[in-house]
């Protein structure tokens, strides 16, 4: 390791490494292509950042003249490359480096005129370093190491072709470095294709997921989702909190209702500017604001310093966007909770994501407005103001108000204004439990010790558990909470008991072990094996389920042939019926008169129309309100008192005498 990283580590207070980063700054892969592994808040940045040491400064212990880039660090997010950027510059500090970066929603012609200047490391995302390589603002020829940060994220977000076509304009030359949180197919194909014989990293601390992260699943009541967010967040007060949701719409709402309730707290989704967002996490970080509710933008990559509480208001889709974004809090040491806010609905959801997470959860209830209270007095309590010495002005408005009040009236004032200051804690009602029993797991965890029976009859004779259950529990004088698991197998039923049901079951059946029918239910001694769903028959296709078709083997009768449909009646004068108006308005004195417009073939009064008055020159085509009025007056055309030629004809055609 470079004296100079050897420095800004001391000068940070690093007394030890972190596993990846002991495993990463190993001498046998001081120039070897690394594809890492290892989970959030592990110290991977400063990892890499040691990794690419020696091949950055190579005999150097600081840079020389800035020029074109020679390390190149890629992060999924804005606020990841930007963290990227403030963790290097303090670690190569020392050795007077020159960074600049490249994201999306900052000024590009700064970044142009950053590049101009010279950068020793560039942090960027993917999408605006494509836009800088191919408007030639960057130089990637003098590049000697690339570091891929968050890699599975990267592809996950669809930046593969942009991967592809960056490291394709890096000289061949460099190192290549891949971290990520697990390495899927699309990692090890990436990394196969871009990399030369990579060493694969794998810290200990992988197989252990988040040891620092206490998981609590609290049971709330539909209706009571944000209550419990409230009382939550009151009855830990950590000193920084991170509050996660789904949407942006869940995001605007929640803090909402909890700035409306006195907390300190800001917002962090996808619809902010860049601008907006660096001001939300600053404030966390200086301590201007406390909470942060966020949506997953916020779930890879952001340090916060004190972050002990990750509340996830709504549950994330998979297991892996659980560990992101647990995996803020409980980070270098850190102790941490992950709280899950889990209605009825979402019971089963929650043990899903749990389980592909490899997780224990403690399942809760969450904080009652008492718990709340009490913590309150006990962290009053346990204040170390108790304990310090009394200053002199302090001793003069102590004697004052002892003067003017007695203790009783002092520490009761004293009370009030402290409770003041807190938001009051919400009261939660109870679990229905109709939506508890809804959400109950099928099978409970602390069931127990069962024994197999069997009975004859299964699927060929219709046998289903709907049916099973009730005879088994009339005969056997049990509950359904006493029945474990149901099989149906082709030609036999099996069914568990609880043990401590089991003598009851069998004296209730009598010693010929009967049920309805006589059936005889038998103790097996091990469960039955599982046998694949065969179905009887083959399914039908849609055509069989149609009546087949006799045809005829003789002459044919034509007098049993269909009559043919018959046609709709005419009006008394012998002419179809018109179906709308639209088409026609028949007068009182049974004319048909037709709303189409006529056109104009040039001639003189040809393109009139049949009434009204004519707009335009003569000639013209006729337009406006004037084509759709009925017609009044003596008609235009044809013998005297006869109907209107309606029939269309193009004016280009001389016009065709009617029959």
């Amino acid at each position: 390791m470079k004296q100079a990283l050897a420095d800004a580590l001391q000068k940070r207070g690093y007394d030890t490494l972190t596993p990846v980063q002991m495993a990463v700054t190993a001498p046998e892969l001081a120039q070897a292509d690394l594809l890492v592994s290892a989970q959030t808040g592990s110290g991977k940045t400063v990892g890499f950042g040691l990794a690419i040491g020696d091949s950055l400064l190579g005999g150097n212990e600081v840079f020389d003249r800035a020029a074109n880039p020679l390390a190149l660090i890629i992060a999924p997010t804005r606020e990841l490359a930007l963290q990227v950027k403030r963790e290097l510059h303090w670690l190569y500090g020392e050795a007077q480096v020159t960074m600049a970066s490249c994201v999306g929603g900052m000024d590009m012609r700064d970044e142009r005129r950053a590049l101009a200047r010279g950068a020793h490391i560039v942090v960027a995302t993917p999408g605006r370093l494509r836009d800088h390589i191919m408007r030639g603002s960057i130089d990637l020829s003098e590049l000697r190491a690339v570091v891929l940060d968050e890699a599975d994220e990267m592809l996950d977000l669809g930046f593969k072709e942009d991967l592809e076509f960056i490291l394709g304009h890096a000289p061949e030359s460099r190192r290549t470095l891949m971290f990520s949180a697990t390495v899927p197919k699309s990692i090890a194909t990436l990394a196969k294709s871009y990399q030369r014989n990579a060493q694969r990293v794998s810290t200990v601390a992988e197989k252990s997921q988040h040891t620092d992260i206490e998981y609590r699943a609290l049971n709330v009541a539909a209706r009571d989702v944000e209550n419990a967010i409230i009382n939550v967040l009151r009855f830990y007060e950590a000193p920084n909190a991170l509050v996660f949701a789904n949407t942006r719409v869940m995001v605007s709402r929640l803090t909402t209702r909890l700035s409306n309730r006195g907390f300190s707290v800001v917002s962090l989704s996808g619809e902010l500017s860049q601008a907006e967002r660096s001001h939300a996490l600053q404030a966390m970080r200086d301590g201007r604001a406390r909470i942060c509710v966020a949506t997953d933008v916020a779930a890879r990559g952001i340090d916060l310093p004190n972050l002990d509480l990750v509340v996830h208001a709504e549950l994330p889709s998979n297991f892996e966007t659980l560990m992101h974004r647990s995996g803020r809090t409980g980070r270098a040491g850190r102790k941490g909770i992950s709280a899950l806010i889990v209605p009825p609905s979402a019971r089963r959801k929650a043990e899903r994501i749990l389980q592909g997470a490899k997780v224990k959860a403690e399942w809760a209830l969450p904080p009652s407005s008492d718990q709340v209270t009490a913590k309150d007095r006990a962290r009053l309590l346990e204040d170390p103001a108790w304990h310090q010495e009394i200053s002199a002005t302090d001793q003069v408005a102590v004697e004052e108000l002892l003067s003017h009040f007695s203790p009783t009236q002092v520490a009761a004032a004293f009370l009030r204004v402290y409770s003041a200051k807190q938001s009051a804690p919400e009261e939660l009602s109870a679990v229905d439990a109709r939506e508890a029993k809804e959400a109950k797991p099928r099978r409970v965890a602390d069931f127990g010790p069962t024994v197999w029976f069997s009975i004859p009859g299964g699927r060929a004779s219709g046998t289903l558990p709907g049916r099973l259950l009730p005879m088994i529990c009339n005969a056997g004088g049990l509950t359904k909470h006493d029945i474990g698991a149901i099989k149906i197998h082709p030609d036999a039923s099996f069914f568990e008991v609880k043990l401590s049901s089991v003598d009851g079951f069998k004296k209730a059946l009598g010693p010929n072990m009967t049920v309805e029918d006589d059936a005889v239910v038998t103790e097996l001694k091990a469960p039955p094996a599982d046998v694949p769903y065969e179905r009887s028959s083959a399914p039908k296709s849609r055509s069989d389920k149609k009546p087949p078709v006799d045809k005829p083997s003789g002459p044919i009768d034509w007098n049993d042939a269909p009559k043919p449909k018959t046609r709709k009646p005419k009006s008394s004068d012998g002419k179809p019926k018109f179906k709308s108006k639209t088409e026609a308005q028949r007068r009182p004195d049974g004319v048909v008169e037709s709303f189409k417009k006529k056109t104009g073939s040039g001639k003189p009064g040809a393109g009139k129309p049949a009434v009204g008055k004519s707009h335009g020159k003569p000639g013209a085509k006729s337009g406006g309100k004037s084509a759709n009025k009925p017609a009044s007056g003596k008609p235009k055309g044809g013998a005297p008192g006869g109907r209107l030629d309606t029939r269309k004809f193009d004016p280009g055609k001389p016009k065709r005498k009617p029959s």
